[in-house]
């Protein structure tokens, strides 16, 4: 299934995307997509529903998150082999946590507003991870078990906050607009194989980065394992887990960052599609 949230900000609805591409309500069916709404049993209930049967959205409402009220928005750094090298930053031992704060998360369609004072704000494509069920300690060969589907994310990073402002890489990650999340949740047993989709990601139409999950230093599976080990994982929590090469800070002989009226669109095989134009903050 493709689940969605449309409406306006802090009003969504529940929705699921038909074979057609058609926008169906779930009003009926489900109160939201969040974290209470996402075990097996609801989703499971949803999945036996017959989509010709449910309400046709009208118009072109606006798309939002596809998971509301998220809980923790985990984050994964330098998870790609081929972006460690073009950063020049060692394999880490371990996976690399930082945080994004929740006040970041939009739509994949909502514009991306540059902070003030922002000279180097990048793009970053990831793949985002949906936990359908409280998980802690849990082994890499049962993790996916705990999944509730995935969706495509755009981890926008202000480098100057996140490198030099003094302190952990959160700050250059949390300030608003930057965690456009979806447009879909897609229920895992329509992914297939997470750890072989392609991911692409254009600025003004200029293909920036391309990759594939193949390239993780650390899977999906043992990304949940390490951090279940760590904490808690519950029911909404949102993992992204790291970007291919292409971003802009390790673009040679310069790097370039975005700047107003700017476009960025990205991709992940079979998630979907978001697009972004920048704008400041005044």
């Amino acid at each position: 299934m493709k689940l969605v949230r449309y409406g306006d900000v802090g009003e969504e609805k529940p929705g699921m995307i038909d074979a057609d591409g058609v926008l169906r309500d779930l009003s009926a069916h489900v109160k939201d997509i969040d974290g209470a709404h996402l075990g097996d049993a609801v989703l499971h209930a949803l999945s036996e529903l017959n989509v010709d049967h449910l309400p046709v959205v009208e118009g072109n409402p606006r798309i939002g998150p596809c998971v509301g009220n998220i809980g923790k928005f985990l984050c994964i750094g330098l998870n790609y082999s081929d972006h460690a090298a073009e950063t020049g930053a060692a394999i880490p031992e371990h996976p690399i946590l930082f945080f994004k704060a929740n006040s970041a998360i939009v739509g994949p369609y909502d514009d991306v507003m540059m902070p003030r004072g922002s000279t180097h704000t990048d793009w970053e494509v990831e793949l985002g991870v949906v936990i359908g069920k409280e998980c802690k300690y849990v082994s890499e060969a049962d993790a996916l078990d705990y999944v509730a589907g995935y969706c495509v994310i755009n981890d926008v990073s202000e480098r100057h906050f996140q490198t030099q402002l003094t302190g952990q890489w959160t700050k250059g990650k949390s300030c608003d607009t930057f965690g456009p999340t979806g447009p879909w949740l897609v229920t895992k047993d329509e992914v297939g194989d997470v750890q072989n989709l392609a991911m692409s990601l254009d600025v003004n139409g200029k293909r920036m980065q391309t990759g594939n999950t193949n390239t993780m230093i650390f899977t999906v599976a043992q990304i949940i394992e390490h951090l279940s080990g760590l904490m808690t994982l519950h029911p909404g929590d949102v993992i992204t887990t790291g970007t291919p090469p292409g971003v802009g800070m390790g673009i040679k002989p310069e790097p370039v960052y975005l700047k107003k009226g700017d476009v960025m669109e990205l991709t992940i095989e079979g998630l979907g599609t978001q697009r972004q134009s920048v704008g400041e903050d005044a």
